[in-house]
């Protein structure tokens, strides 16, 4: 037993990073209370070291650790990597953030949450035993509730807390019955236990009063905790308002990380659980084992997700609100390659992550930026903002035409892979549905561009002024935002060598 431990402790090198930068930030909080900005370079600083060891892990390596409860795959490596680089970006967010960094607050503090936060959706990406998904999630979860509240002094920041407690004690309470009933049902935890159970015909899938009919319960009930964590609609309802209250920092490493990590834990635990090898051996792809077509449930959320998204975002006059539905819709794209239940979904889906978020984050950075110096986040106080900020208005209208999904832009390759998995599926209606949601996507940004460029500024406005590193973080989310959109093999290639999953081999 002491040598499995030994041995898994050697592939769980960025969690332990990040667990002992955790420990470390608290204690440095307490050493250099009035030094915020030193605790905030020692965060990035361990954040690039356990950036380092995921890219160490990045040679294929394929081993499930701790006796089946996490799993170190390409998969979850990518995601790894994705959650991390949102978190180095996030922290430079901070930094400079005018709401956070008012003298008022610990921010000591503000950065150990936020490494807690990162090391929660770190295991939710490998998570491999239905318990250990529910800790990772609890993990997450409870440090969002606590940031999402940080400026508790606001009204709306503390409405948003309650309000993200309330919708996500829920979903946990409802996911956590559900891997009770499945517990229940296959005697095991591990999802490689459980699939076997049922490819061995330890539950009779087709019995529809008995075991089928409680399996069919429990994997709705999963979904709902899934969904949850994805903003997917009907489990959307805190989104809005935890974003539009959450300090924007916070809101951008939701938007992006948060639901990066609901997307890999949902994908393995359908993928593995119901993963029939002998039909994929004859047919090719992903089949689901008999009796439970969850593919069905998954296309009715995603429409119901991207359109009521994309609809609810016409009316909004706040930007981050905006965003926060604008992220819902995006969520419903996403959902459409774990439809197609294929590699070419699968990797199409890891493709618009990365292009989700340099897009994302460089919206929501500029619009932190703007915020700064005019106090105001409402889409009618961005009259005339492309004369008074012209390349802030640019980087922002480049990132809302990428979010839309419009070329030369890295959106647009994103939306093309994951349309192109649609096709070859055989899922021309849900492919149509999404292109539809695109055009009524593009209405609502052009509200933004309207504002910006076709208005004038007030009269006494006065040109904006940005320092250095404000240009230099903005020029390194447009950037790839478009050279993605021109050159974008080396991307494929990554998508397509990290979709091997452990127990899908």
């Amino acid at each position: 037993m002491l040598q499995q431990i030994l041995e898994s402790l050697k592939l769980f090198q960025p969690e332990i990073v990040l667990t002992v930068v955790l420990c470390a930030s608290i204690l440095l909080d307490l050493i250099f209370r009035n030094k915020p900005n030193f605790i905030g370079g020692f965060v990035i600083a361990g954040l690039l070291l356990a950036g380092y060891f995921v890219i160490e892990q990045a040679n294929g390596v394929t081993q499930s650790i701790f006796s089946d409860m996490y799993a170190v795959d390409p998969f979850s490596v990518f995601f790894k990597a994705l959650i991390i680089l949102s978190a180095l970006f996030v922290v430079v967010f901070s930094l400079q953030s005018k709401e956070l960094n008012n003298g008022k607050r610990k921010l000591g503090e503000f950065y150990s949450l936020l490494i807690a936060l990162s090391l929660g959706m770190l295991l939710m990406t490998g998570a491999s035993n239905l318990l250990m998904m529910y800790l990772a999630l609890e993990l997450t979860s409870l440090t969002s509730y606590i940031l999402a509240g940080y400026k508790k002094e606001v009204p709306d920041s503390s409405e948003a807390s309650l309000k993200y407690v309330i919708y996500g004690s829920l979903s946990s309470g409802m996911m956590l019955y559900g891997i009770s009933i499945i517990y229940g049902l296959t005697g095991s935890l591990s999802i490689y236990g459980i699939n076997e159970a049922l490819s061995m015909g330890g539950v009779n899938l087709l019995a529809p009063k008995s075991s089928g009919l409680a399996l069919i319960a429990a994997n709705v009930l999963m979904i709902v905790g899934f969904g949850y964590k994805i903003s997917a609609v009907p489990f959307h309802f805190w989104t809005p308002d935890v974003y539009e209250g959450a300090p924007i920092t916070i809101t951008a490493f939701l938007s992006v990380a948060s639901k990066a990590a609901g997307f890999a834990m949902m994908m393995r635990y359908f993928f593995v659980t119901y993963f029939d090898a002998v039909a994929r051996s004859m047919e090719g792809h992903f089949t689901a084992l008999p009796g439970f077509d969850w593919t069905y449930i998954i296309a009715i959320i995603s429409v119901l997700t991207m359109t009521l998204g994309n609809l609810i975002a016409i009316w909004q006059n706040n930007l981050k609100r905006l965003l926060a539905y604008s992220s819902i819709a995006h969520a419903g794209y996403m959902l459409m390659g774990v439809v197609v239940l294929n590699n070419e979904g699968i990797s199409a889906i890891l493709i618009y992550f990365v292009v989700y978020l340099f897009m994302n984050l460089g919206a929501f950075y500029t619009v932190m930026l703007i915020a700064n110096k005019i106090g105001s986040e409402d889409i009618d106080a961005y009259k005339g903002l492309g004369y008074r900020a012209p390349f802030i208005a640019v980087s922002l209208s480049i990132f809302l035409i990428a979010l839309t999904g419009l070329p030369p832009t890295a959106g647009f390759i994103g939306k093309l892979y994951l349309f192109a998995a649609l096709i070859n599926a055989k899922w021309i209606g849900l492919a149509i549905i999404g292109v539809l949601n695109i055009v009524v996507s593009l209405y609502y940004y052009a509200r933004v561009f309207r504002n910006m460029f076709l208005r004038d500024p007030e009269k006494d406005s006065s040109p904006i002024i940005f320092q250095p590193i404000h240009i230099l973080v903005t020029l390194a989310l447009v950037i790839p935002t478009i050279l993605l959109g021109l050159y974008f093999s080396p991307l494929v290639d990554i998508a397509q060598a990290s979709v091997k999953m452990m127990g899908l081999m």
